[in-house]
């Protein structure tokens, strides 16, 4: 076994860091004081990123990501500036047992979805011109299920789409496609989207809640299938397009269980991607048997080290799981992870600094001790 010279690495990660204090307090002063300007807000935000690349690269990380420094949450920044979606705060509900839950935002499409500028490729060029030599800058974004299950037939407009096959999925696969071309055009090779909602279906409360809603979660996988593919129809060639799978990750939080099975076969055998990212830091992820549907040539990176509590995983331990999943999936095809970011929205998980750190060098020095 060798190390991937190609994305996925057999070390990754999904992209998130913890915010430093200074950016908070700059993102205070914009967004809530009005104290100071955009570009003032952007002179810290390049300051952070500057920073932490430099992180990335000093604990062994091959895909270097800009933390998500410049947003609030991992999908509404980048979904509102899409033609026609329309974006609401998600808010924090309290249970009755004193924890929090995430009410998910609602999500709305209310015209025509279309690509009317450039999203992230200004974020890409900066955080490309930080990245030293060898390494790869990576870009995240939400995937595009985003624009369908938050809502169901209910969210999107009738007067722009009386249906929706296939005018709203061209019309979203088109937007993505265009700025996949664009982070291309300015050197970007490697993509991950973002996708909650296929975790979401492997839990009974949130395929209950798609039932009143009127969608079959049975059937469900296997359109988002074809909506993803269709996305895939537009990547330029030689860029590597990720998926990660997030069962919620809100101040250490998260928002739906249950084993993969549910969703296995249309993610993992039908789903036209290179690599995804599956979450397996517990118990609530099920078993590994679901990767049984991976096809040749694709990758599984394995999201073994949890991020939303500080203490840490032991090498052994990761090594034994690594060897269940070889199970199922060949080795070749597997890497390593943490199983999500640290910080998928601004306020970040409720772990130290220190133990981010920790944690990525855990992954890869397993991965160089795993793999080569």
């Amino acid at each position: 076994m060798t190390l991937r010279q190609t994305p996925p690495f057999r070390a990754d990660h999904v992209g998130s860091f913890l915010r430093p204090a200074y950016l908070l307090e700059a993102r205070e002063q914009f967004f809530v004081q009005k104290s100071i300007t955009a570009a003032q807000l952007r002179a810290v935000e390049d300051r952070a990123i500057t920073e932490i690349v430099k992180f990335q690269q000093d604990v062994g990380l091959q895909s270097i990501t800009d933390g998500e420094f410049r947003r609030t949450y991992f999908h509404i920044d980048f979904l509102e500036q899409l033609g026609g979606v329309k974006t609401d705060i998600p808010v924090t509900v309290r249970r009755a047992d004193g924890t929090e839950e995430l009410a998910p935002p609602v999500i709305r499409v209310i015209d025509k979805v279309r690509h009317v500028k450039d999203i992230q490729r200004a974020d890409f060029e900066y955080l490309k011109s930080q990245v030293a030599a060898g390494m790869t800058p990576k870009v995240t974004i939400p995937s595009p299920t985003m624009l369908h299950f938050r809502g169901g037939r209910a969210g999107i407009s009738r007067e722009a789409y009386p249906e929706l096959d296939p005018a709203f999925y061209d019309d979203v696969a088109r937007a993505y496609g265009d700025e996949l071309q664009s982070l291309f055009d300015a050197g970007c090779r490697y993509v991950q989207m973002d996708d909650t909602n296929l975790a979401y279906l492997c839990d009974e409360k949130m395929r209950e809640a798609a039932r009143q809603r009127g969608d079959d979660p049975n059937e469900l996988p296997h359109r988002y299938a074809q909506f993803i593919n269709k996305v895939v129809a537009h990547k330029p060639a030689g860029m590597t397009l990720a998926m990660h799978l997030c069962r919620g990750n809100f101040k250490s939080t998260h928002a739906a269980a249950g084993n993969y099975e549910p969703v296995a076969e249309a993610l993992l055998s039908e789903m036209n991607l290179d690599a995804f990212f599956l979450e397996y830091d517990d118990d609530r992820s099920g078993d590994f048997r679901p990767l049984r549907y991976l096809s040749k040539g694709k990758v599984v990176v394995l999201g073994l080290v949890t991020t939303k509590f500080g203490a840490m995983e032991s090498k052994d331990a990761l090594k034994r799981r690594i060897a269940e999943a070889a199970q199922y999936a060949p080795l070749e095809q597997l890497c390593l992870s943490p199983q999500c970011g640290f910080s998928s929205t601004v306020h970040g998980n409720n772990i130290a600094v220190e133990d981010q750190r920790n944690k990525l060098r855990l992954v890869v020095e397993t991965a160089q001790e795993v793999w080569g």
